[in-house]
């Protein structure tokens, strides 16, 4: 790689992702890429520089993977399934990356901290506008958009632990099968409410 600092950030992606930010040091970077500790210096100023570029660019293409997406007048439902497919081809792509930014963002002190909670804030705030749009559209349930989102972003992110580039699905397939159970769930149309839900009769027993 050409770009000494960008050879550092994919280093340091790497190692963060299979240690943890604490649990790698400069050191461990360094020998990843070769190099003595000390002439990392010369592109960074500390260990934290290199996670917030990691989530800084992180962060980014998730946005702009589903902007565009939110911003088109296509169905809800083939809204949501295409977001889906956005988020999980982003992690898919960025595997290490993605873990970082999932798990290591909270680590970032002061400014950078707060610009990358905007920056999740901005991306939940799209999702929220998805499914309302959905919900003032009459094609989603008016449920509540935090429940929502948290379920489609728990199981969307969570990807990055089993997903297999070389598996026999790809992030559309996997977005149509995630889609599929968000849009209509498991119950089968025919099975009825719950029993819980049921009319249940109040037995009188004689006195």
């Amino acid at each position: 790689m050409d770009n000494p600092k960008a050879a550092l950030i994919e280093a340091a992606g790497k190692l963060f992702s299979q240690k943890g930010y604490y649990g790698t040091t400069i050191r461990d970077i360094a020998q990843e890429r070769g190099i003595r500790s000390g002439s990392l210096y010369a592109h960074i100023e500390s260990k934290e520089d290199l996670l917030y570029e990691i989530v800084d660019v992180a962060s980014q293409a998730f946005i702009d993977a589903l902007e565009p997406i939110v911003a088109t007048s296509r169905p809800p439902q083939e809204k949501l399934i295409q977001a889906l497919a956005a988020h999980i081809r982003v992690i898919s792509t960025h595997l290490e990356t993605s873990r970082v930014f999932l798990h290591e963002w909270l680590l970032l002190t002061g400014a950078r901290r707060h610009i990358i909670e905007d920056r999740r804030n901005h991306y939940e705030a799209l999702w929220t506008a998805l499914l309302q749009e959905g919900i003032d559209r009459g094609t989603f349930a008016p449920v509540s958009l935090r429940f929502a989102r948290l379920v489609i972003l728990s199981v969307a992110n969570w990807v990055y632990l089993w997903y297999d580039p070389a598996g026999p699905m790809n992030p559309d397939q996997i977005a149509e099968e995630f889609g599929r159970l968000i849009l209509y769930g498991l119950v089968h149309p025919t099975a009825g409410p719950p029993a819980s839900n049921r009319e249940t009769r109040t037995l009188s027993l004689p006195s």
